[in-house]
């Protein structure tokens, strides 16, 4: 194994923290990575990785030489992409919103992998930021604004909201005609992984963005549970036009209130600083774009 893989197996095994996860994602033996580290630490001459029972942490030389070893692995990887005219290869992690893989991603996703078949992609399904470097993940899709210190983020599209309750519903409640009326309304909260409270409902008025939180009966973690609550009539909810799509014009959920439309929720792909020149996460990150421009021509 020449210097360049022993670097990208190093830097895997501090950013797995495990010698066995990262044993995994190589498709080489475990044994193999312990004994690439061990050389790796007596050619330079100092200890990178302390490891305990359960876990592999980096020292203060092992942080800062992985730095360098991903700037050297990146500029190797764009030199080799630049002068050999290879497509991508390899593993790529990708963690996404059920829902936006399964409307957006999923029916195009064959014309990405006949274009990339040497890319190897997991797609795994979440609403959280934690641990995507600790969990090998090469960037994330989520709905929503980020918060994130160590992941650079690009917005790739807006989805347009829209407030919709069953038919059910509105013929035994009524249909508002303004928002000081929800306070008279069931609604269906949404709250995210990692938030004490439920998201408030917002309008569109006059330029303006009014926030309210009337009561909710029933608060939910869930995109599809939150959709399920609707069409059962618990309730008005705020979801994205696409996702209810269908709903609404088979007249299962009705849209109330369009006047004063909800804002639309960007979409936006994170990936960690290291990973931004990845010859195999730059091209997925031009046919994410090309999906939803494709999908959402007005953004």
């Amino acid at each position: 194994m020449d210097r360049i893989d022993a670097m990208r197996v190093f830097t895997r095994v501090l950013e797995r923290q495990s010698f066995t996860e990262a044993a995994e994602d190589l498709n080489i033996a475990r044994s193999t990575v312990t004994d690439v580290v061990k050389r790796l630490e007596k050619r330079i001459g100092v200890v990178l990785l302390e490891r305990t029972t359960r876990q592999v942490t980096p020292t203060i030389d092992g942080e800062a030489f992985y730095r360098r070893c991903l700037s050297i692995i990146q500029d190797m990887e764009d030199a080799e992409a630049l002068f050999s005219g290879e497509k991508p290869k390899g593993a790529l992690r990708v963690d996404v919103h059920g829902t936006l893989a399964r409307h957006f991603l999923m029916p195009r996703l064959p014309r990405f992998l006949r274009a990339y078949p040497d890319i190897e992609l997991y797609m795994s399904e979440g609403d959280r930021f934690s641990d995507v470097i600790r969990e090998g993940i090469d960037c994330v899709i989520r709905v929503g604004t980020p918060n994130s210190e160590e992941l650079v983020a690009k917005q790739i599209a807006l989805l347009e909201e829209v407030t919709v309750a069953s038919s059910e519903y509105l013929n035994e409640f009524g249909i508002p005609s303004n928002i000081n009326e929800l306070t008279n309304h069931n609604v269906v909260g949404f709250r995210s992984t990692g938030s004490s409270v439920a998201m408030p409902l917002e309008f569109s008025i006059e330029n303006t963005i009014k926030t309210i939180s009337p009561q909710a009966s029933l608060t939910v973690n869930a995109a599809e549970t939150l959709v399920a609550a609707a069409r059962l009539g618990l309730g008005i909810v705020q979801v994205p036009r696409y996702h209810v799509q269908s709903d609404i014009k088979n007249g299962t959920l009705i849209p109330i209130l369009e006047e004063h439309p909800p804002t639309p929720s960007p979409v936006s792909i994170l990936y960690p600083q290291n990973r931004q020149h990845a010859s195999r996460v730059k091209v997925f990150i031009d046919w994410l774009e090309s999906v939803f421009a494709e999908s959402l021509p007005n953004y």
